[in-house]
C-alpha cells in the first residue's frame, strides 16, 4: 500500500483536512516574515495561487490574517495575536516563571528569555527586552534553531532527547559563529554539562551573546530554559554574575513547579 505525498512532501490527506492543513501551512510562511504576496505563500506551500488566495481570504475573515492595503501583502492577524495572548496566561511554566524573569530582568538589565524545546529549535514564550537592547534584536525571531542558543544547548546538555532531536534537525547556522557540525555540537554540549549554564556568543547574530540555565525536573528532563541576553562585549568581560544569576533563576522555577 502506498501513500499519495503532496508537493509539500508531507503525507496528502482528502477533503476538509486537507484544507485545514493548508491553512496551517499558510500560517507557518509567516513565522521568519512579517509579510508576504499571494505568490510568495503559493510557491512556499506548493499550491496555485488560486488556492493561495482562497486559503488568505478565509483566513482573514476570521481576522488570522489580514491585508495590508497599502502593500497588497499579507501578515498575521490580531486574533492569532489574542490566541497566543491566551495560550500563555494559560500555560503553567510561563505564569510561574514570570515574576523570577521580572527580578531577573531587573537585576542584570539586560534581555531576559524563557525559552522552551521543540524539537531542534527553541520556542520562547517569554521576552523581556532591554530599553538598551540593539536595534538587530528586534529581528529575532521568537523561534531559533537550538544549536545557535544558550538556552537550546543548556537544554540539550542535560537532555539527551533534546539532543537527539537537534542531531536530526541538522545544524544550520545563522551566523559563520554558529555551531555547524556534529562535533561542535557535542564539544559544546560537554562544557555545558561542566559549567553548568550554555554561553552563545555571536550565534545568533553577530554583536549579541546570551548565557542559559535549563529548568531540570527530577527525572533528569529539561522543561524550559531562562537566559540573560547582551551584547557580546559586554557577556564576554562579565560572564560570572549573569551565569550565575540564571543558574539560580532557573533552580528556584524548578522549586515553584514542584518538578
Amino acid at each position: 500500500m502506498t501513500t499519495e505525498v503532496s508537493t509539500t512532501g508531507r503525507p496528502a490527506v482528502d477533503g476538509g483536512l486537507h484544507s485545514v492543513l493548508a491553512a496551517l501551512d499558510v500560517l507557518d510562511c509567516f513565522t521568519d516574515a512579517d509579510e508576504l504576496g499571494v505568490t510568495d505563500i503559493a510557491r512556499r506551500i506548493g499550491v496555485a495561487k488560486s488556492t493561495a488566495h482562497r486559503l488568505l481570504t478565509t483566513l482573514c475573515a476570521r481576522g488570522m490574517a489580514e491585508k495590508n492595503e497599502e502593500t497588497g501583502r499579507y501578515r498575521l492577524g490580531m486574533k492569532l495575536h489574542e490566541l497566543g495572548s491566551l495560550a500563555l496566561q494559560r500555560n503553567r511554566v510561563h505564569q510561574t516563571a514570570l515574576p523570577l524573569l521580572q527580578e531577573l530582568h531587573h537585576l542584570t538589565g539586560g534581555t531576559v528569555h524563557l525559552g522552551v524545546p521543540d524539537g531542534g529549535q527553541v520556542i520562547y514564550l517569554e521576552r523581556l527586552v532591554s530599553p538598551t537592547a540593539a536595534p538587530a534584536f528586534a529581528r529575532i525571531g521568537r523561534r531559533l534553531p537550538g544549536q545557535c542558543t544558550s538556552s537550546g544547548k543548556a537544554m540539550a546538555a542535560f537532555d539527551r532527547r533534546i539532543a537527539a532531536a537537534q542531531a536530526r534537525a541538522g545544524f544550520t547556522p545563522l551566523t559563520t559563529a554558529s555551531i555547524s557540525s556534529s562535533q561542535g555540537y557535542a564539544s559544546s554540549l560537554a562544557q555545558t554539562r561542566r559549567q553548568g549554564f550554555a554561553v552563545s556568543i555571536d550565534e545568533v547574530a553577530l554583536g549579541l551573546a546570551s548565557v542559559a540555565a535549563p529548568v531540570l525536573a527530577h527525572d533528569g528532563s529539561a522543561w524550559a530554559a531562562i537566559s540573560v541576553v547582551g551584547g557580546s562585549k559586554q557577556l564576554r568581560g562579565d560572564l560570572d554574575r549573569p551565569a550565575r544569576l540564571v543558574r539560580l533563576a532557573a533552580q528556584r522555577l524548578a522549586w515553584a513547579l514542584g518538578i
